[in-house]
């Protein structure tokens, strides 16, 4: 499919595959490892105890480029605790975004990996997009994801 494009990120975190599974499954957490300018908010209310399930549908305020408020819904499509849950984008500024968060247990921690496969609208205009700006937006994002991360387990 021209026009698809996959970001493949991994880190290593200090802690056991619960610990790390219990981070990332809870919806409520998404703010703190989003960068600030984003004004990422989430809309739905979950209790503090909510873990992601199949089906559950997650709706967001955020702006992804140039500060201008998108509304995104995703689903969590599969989940299989506590090793990996895949989130689809349902409505949102991609054409596809399919983003699935892996954890294997190490020695020395978990080895948290995402991988993105995400596609822009617009045909060629995406394309140019991509290159121009939202690749190395994205980009940006996992790096200030990364050191939140990082923070957050040290």
């Amino acid at each position: 499919m021209k026009g698809v494009y996959f970001l493949r990120k991994e880190q290593l975190l200090p802690v056991d595959l619960l610990t790390a599974w219990k981070f990332f499954s809870s919806p409520n957490n998404l703010a703190k490892i989003t960068p600030p300018e984003m004004d990422f908010k989430t809309l739905t209310t979950f209790n503090e105890n909510a873990e992601i399930h199949t089906g559950m549908l997650i709706d967001y305020k955020v702006k992804p480029l140039f500060g201008i408020s998108l509304f995104w819904r995703t689903e969590i499509t599969e989940v299989q605790k506590p090793y990996y849950f895949i989130d689809t984008q349902l409505k949102g500024p991609y054409r596809l975004w399919e983003h699935t968060h892996t954890f294997t247990e190490k020695e020395n921690g978990v080895l948290m990996q995402d991988v993105v496969k995400y596609q822009l609208p617009l045909g060629p205009l995406g394309v140019l997009a991509n290159a121009l700006v939202v690749r190395r937006k994205l980009e940006s994002l996992f790096t200030f994801r990364k050191a939140a991360i990082e923070r957050i387990f040290a």
